[in-house]
């Protein structure tokens, strides 16, 4: 009876959740590697929190972006990060990677469209 009573406390708790904590949006994943990310282009909306879900498949990456938000993230080979922004206005944003990776480095880009 005890187990059935923290179930149910437990399921009113996740619902009762301030909706900043639920994101509407799955999670983007984009991959980065020499000297591209994938996608190269993604469509996000004003006001809404989006999370994009990194990791690189060659060298190490990174991105960060004033204008959206997007705080300085390392990306490495074969690992994850996680990073969440809520863009404030609409527009076309060039993002490019952080870290030096390389010859193609100043061509490494991530368009991110914010929309209304």
């Amino acid at each position: 009876m005890r187990n059935l009573l923290l179930a149910a406390i437990a399921t009113v708790a996740l619902f009762a959740a301030p909706s900043g904590f639920i994101s509407a949006h799955p999670p983007i994943d984009i991959v980065a590697s020499n000297w591209k990310f994938t996608p190269a282009e993604i469509t996000v909306h004003v006001g809404e929190t989006q999370q994009l879900h990194l990791t690189s498949s060659e060298g190490v990456h990174g991105i960060q972006s004033d204008d959206l938000g997007i705080p300085q993230t390392t990306i490495m080979p074969n690992k994850f990060a996680d990073v969440s922004f809520t863009p404030k206005k609409a527009g076309a944003f060039v993002v490019h990677c952080s870290v030096v990776c390389g010859a193609g480095h100043a061509d490494m880009a991530l368009k991110v469209n914010v929309q209304p």
